[in-house]
C-alpha cells in the first residue's frame, strides 16, 4: 500500500500529500547536497514506489526538477573555469537529438494506444542498478584512471576517436535520461572520467552538470508536451528541495560521505530490483 492509499484509508486529509512531496523534495535535495548523487536516481523511484505516481509523470516532473536545481551549479562551475564547453557541445550534439527522437517515439507509442509505463519501469530499474554500481566503484575508477592514464592502451588507441565516442555517449545518455531521468550525473561523469583522464575531477563534475542542465530541460519540456509533467508536484518538490540542497552542501564538507554513498548505492540497487519485479 502506498502513502496516498494509506492516508485515504485512515481518512486523513489528502492535502497532506503536498507536505509529503515537500518532505520528499527536502530529503532528496539534502542528499544531493551532501553527496552529489543525482536527484533522478532517488526522486523518480521514490515517486513511483512511494506515491504510486505513473512512471511517465515521475520521470517528466523529475527532469524539470533536475534542470532547475542544477541550473545555479552551471554558473558556479563556469565562474571557476570548471566547464569544458567543447566537451559539453560534443555531448549535446548527441544527446539533444536523441532526446527529441525519444520523446517523439514515446508520443507515437501513446498515439498508437500502447502503454509505455512497463518499458519505462524496466529502463528505470536497469539504470538504478547500474548507477548503484557506478557509485560504489567511482572512487576506485577515478584513482585508477588518474594513476594509469599514461599507460592505458585503451585510452591511447581511442584517443583519435574521442570526439566521436563523446557524441555517441551523449546520444546514449539522451535516450536513457529521457526515458528514466537517471544517468546524467553518475553515469555521465563516469564516462567522462574514462574518456578524459587528464581532466581534473572538479572539471569533470562541472562539465557533466553543464551538459545535464540543457539535456534535462529539453527532455523535461518534451515530457511537458507529451503531457507527463505535474506542476503541483514539481512546485512542492522545489519548495523542499532547493533550500535542502544548499543545506546539504554546507554540511557536506564536514561529513565523510563514504558511508552515505554506500548506503545510497544499496538503496538504489534495492529500488531497481523492486521496480524490475
Amino acid at each position: 500500500m502506498d502513502i496516498t492509499q494509506l492516508l485515504a484509508t485512515l481518512n486523513i486529509d489528502l492535502s497532506l500529500i503536498n507536505w509529503l512531496f515537500i518532505a520528499a523534495g527536502s530529503l532528496v535535495g539534502f542528499v544531493i547536497g551532501l553527496t552529489g548523487v543525482g536527484g533522478g536516481s532517488l526522486m523518480t523511484p521514490i515517486l513511483v514506489l512511494g506515491f504510486s505516481i505513473s512512471p511517465a509523470v515521475a520521470v517528466g516532473t523529475d527532469l524539470l526538477y533536475a534542470a532547475i536545481t542544477k541550473f545555479s551549479g552551471v554558473f558556479f562551475h563556469h565562474k571557476n573555469n570548471h566547464v569544458d564547453w567543447k566537451i559539453v557541445g560534443l555531448l549535446a550534439l548527441g544527446s539533444i537529438p536523441s532526446s527529441l527522437i525519444t520523446i517523439a517515439s514515446l508520443e507515437y507509442i501513446k498515439a498508437a494506444g500502447l502503454n509505455s509505463d512497463r518499458f519505462m519501469m524496466l529502463t528505470l530499474s536497469v539504470m538504478l542498478i547500474l548507477t548503484s554500481f557506478i557509485i560504489l566503484i567511482k572512487a576506485r575508477l577515478v584513482n585508477y584512471v588518474s594513476h594509469h592514464h599514461g599507460e592505458s592502451a585503451f585510452v591511447t588507441t581511442l584517443k583519435q576517436y574521442r570526439p566521436h565516442i563523446t557524441v555517441l555517449s551523449g546520444f546514449a545518455l539522451g535516450v536513457l535520461v529521457t526515458i528514466s531521468s537517471v544517468g546524467a550525473g553518475a553515469i555521465g561523469s563516469a564516462i567522462l572520467f574514462l574518456l578524459y583522464p587528464n581532466k581534473k575531477p572538479i572539471s569533470i563534475v562541472g562539465t557533466d552538470i553543464a551538459h545535464a542542465v540543457p539535456l534535462t530541460a529539453i527532455a523535461g519540456m518534451g515530457h511537458l508536451h507529451y503531457g507527463s509533467v505535474d506542476f503541483n508536484l514539481l512546485t512542492s518538490l522545489l519548495i523542499g528541495g532547493i533550500p535542502a540542497i544548499y543545506l546539504g552542501s554546507a554540511l557536506g564538507k564536514y561529513i565523510p560521505d563514504h558511508w552515505l554513498r554506500s548506503g545510497i548505492a544499496i538503496l538504489l540497487f534495492a529500488m531497481g530490483v523492486k521496480l524490475a519485479l
